[in-house]
């Protein structure tokens, strides 16, 4: 669904800011972007910013006007900090990321952003079918184009994975395998045997060490790694006595 959503920025004053939308909709998953008349574009500035995301900017639909940009849509979305008294009703982003998600199943929906100094226009708006708002603070309601943009395609992707989006990263995994049952039984053999030789363990009164023992690694849910650690140490134990 996320494929069928088009980001648009209409009349972009800052090439960064550009470069800025295109980063945050490729970490969000999203790769369609139009501008409508931008100021300047292409610009060194933009795929300074876009940092990774220069693919999406060679892509980019470039329009010359609002209609160009959503004549093959189906749905779009205009994102104004302003609640104004023409043009659709305004909700919230998270409310409507859930919509747009739907009428994407349908066609492409555009999410429509306006100029850095006075956002869209309230022509604009009026092409639009909904105007969606960042509920931001009463006190100061101005965004960063580009933060707005992230905010945006993070809800969208929120929304698509049913809050719960895959979580992908390049660190190698602390976790090992859970150790399988011989792994822990030979443990045990191995612990016991090393108890033994140092006198810590009487076979002939062993009481209920072992048991003691097993309920305590019982509740660790062991490792293969840390039962390698343990054994290890186990090991090195025995050279110790044999010297």
């Amino acid at each position: 669904m996320l494929e069928n959503i088009r980001i648009v920025l209409s009349h972009t004053s800052h090439p960064g800011n550009i470069g800025a939308a295109a980063r945050a909709m490729k970490t969000m998953g999203l790769s369609h972007l139009a501008l409508v008349n931008p100021k300047k574009f292409p610009h060194n500035e933009a795929v300074a910013r876009a940092a990774g995301a220069e693919d999406l900017l060679v892509n980019a639909k470039i329009c010359s006007s609002l209609n160009e940009a959503l004549a093959d849509t189906v749905f779009a979305l205009a994102i104004s900090a302003r609640h104004r008294n023409l043009g659709p009703e305004p909700i919230q982003a998270r409310v409507a990321a859930a919509e747009v998600l739907a009428l994407a199943e349908k066609g492409i929906v555009a999410l429509v952003f306006g100029n850095e100094t006075s956002g869209l226009s309230n022509e604009e708006v009026q092409h639009c079918q909904r105007t969606v708002f960042i509920p931001a603070s009463a006190e100061y309601t101005s965004l960063n184009l580009g933060s707005a943009v992230q905010i945006l395609c993070y809800e969208l992707r929120l929304a698509a994975f049913g809050g719960h989006p895959p979580v992908q990263t390049k660190a190698v995994p602390f976790a090992s395998p859970l150790a399988t049952n011989d792994d822990v039984e030979r443990f045990y053999t191995h612990l016991e045997s090393v108890m033994v030789t140092t006198g810590f363990l009487d076979p002939q009164q062993p009481k209920r060490l072992m048991s003691k023992l097993r309920r305590l690694f019982g509740r660790s849910d062991l490792e293969r790694d840390e039962i390698n650690i343990l054994r290890g140490i186990l090991d090195a134990v025995e050279k110790k006595i044999r010297r």
